[in-house]
């Protein structure tokens, strides 16, 4: 089987409460998406979207943005906090017994 240009592209189906139905997007590709009440007619949707967004950019000799599919990931974050919350949480890591590294770790894991 071929890979083809769309499957460098995030797509992602997830129900919305707010919405009371399936949304559908392509982050990096384009803004917007579809929604439907059944999760596979709304990623047959919006591949077709995905599939036809490439072909326009193509035909207009616009660039396409950069794949995110496969982008790999390092692990690494550069984060900028406020002095106090450094603080509080390098109090709470320490309480814990962990290094703060381990201890954002842990809590942003729950929290998703």
């Amino acid at each position: 089987m071929n890979k083809k240009i769309s499957d460098n592209y995030f797509k992602i189906v997830e129900w919305s409460e707010e919405d009371n139905c399936y949304v559908g997007s392509a982050p990096g590709l384009f803004i917007g998406g579809v929604h439907g009440k059944k999760q596979d007619k709304v990623f047959k949707e919006l591949c077709d979207i995905v599939e036809e967004t490439i072909a326009i950019m193509l035909k207009d000799g616009r660039p396409l943005p950069k794949g995110n599919f496969n982008k790999k990931f390092s692990g690494k974050i550069a984060l900028r906090i406020p002095p106090e919350l450094h603080k509080v949480l390098a109090v709470k890591a320490m309480q814990e017994g962990e290094s703060i590294n381990k201890y954002i770790v842990h809590n942003l894991s729950m929290a998703i």
